[in-house]
């Protein structure tokens, strides 16, 4: 019995992992959800003005490209300030650790007292995790960083563009090959059905409700929808 749940603990992922996974999965829908929201508004806003085929697909593509760089750009930023930050952080503790060893042991051991241990364990439990590497059980119990998987700003550019790619693919090619009198209609059925999708499984990575997170897609894509539209649409009457 022993065995087995041994066993069953090594082959389970760490808490840190799977915070990572589902962080990387959220940003990865979000990105796709963007990605479908506006470039539909793009293409729906420009056929609500005018029905030149020439027109939407260069509006739409045009929306693609600015808006993917526009993700890529704003995730590489974000992830490199957040890595700085964590980077100091790892320095800022590794010189705490030289300077002040005996009031870092005696923090490390009052972390382990909060979290539920008595005074006597955490005084082991810290005395015997410094021991085999101080470093890395400050940097685990006191900033829970992992400083050998600090993210990839460029791994995260790439998602980010990827997943915003992935999404806007649908709405442009739905008001590519729908019939000219049913391009709105069937972009804009098309966009329901793909948010309904990243609704769901945002909240399936997130632990979140599945029907008020995808209510809250679904009437966030739609108003942008019918926002868009109508401003094509009275731009298209007026002539400008």
């Amino acid at each position: 019995m022993t065995n087995k749940i041994s066993e069953q603990t090594h082959n389970e992922p760490h808490n840190q992992s799977t915070n990572v996974r589902l962080n990387w999965l959220r940003a990865s829908v979000l990105g796709a959800n963007d990605g479908i929201v506006s470039t539909a508004g793009i293409v729906v806003g420009v056929a609500g003005a005018t029905s030149s085929s020439i027109a939407i697909i260069t509006a739409g593509v045009a929306g693609i490209v600015a808006g993917a760089l526009s993700m890529a750009a704003g995730e590489y930023v974000s992830v490199s300030s957040q890595k700085d930050s964590e980077k100091a952080l790892l320095a800022k503790e590794r010189q705490e650790l030289i300077d002040f060893p005996v009031e870092e042991l005696k923090e490390l051991e009052q972390i382990y007292v909060n979290k539920g241990l008595s005074q006597s364990t955490a005084a082991v439990v810290a005395k015997e995790l410094t021991e085999r590497d101080a470093f890395a059980a400050h940097v685990d119990a006191e900033l829970g960083i992992n400083p050998d998987d600090l993210t990839n700003p460029m791994h995260a550019a790439v998602a980010s563009a990827l997943s915003f790619l992935a999404g806007s693919i649908i709405p442009i090619v739905a008001i590519i090959l729908a019939p000219a009198p049913y391009k709105v209609a069937i972009t804009f059925v098309s966009v329901v059905i793909a948010l309904a999708f990243t609704g769901s499984l945002s909240a399936h990575a997130g632990g979140a409700g599945k029907r008020r997170a995808t209510l809250r897609v679904l009437i966030g894509g739609i108003i942008a929808m019918i926002v868009t539209f109508g401003i094509g649409r009275l731009i298209g009457i007026s002539g400008l």
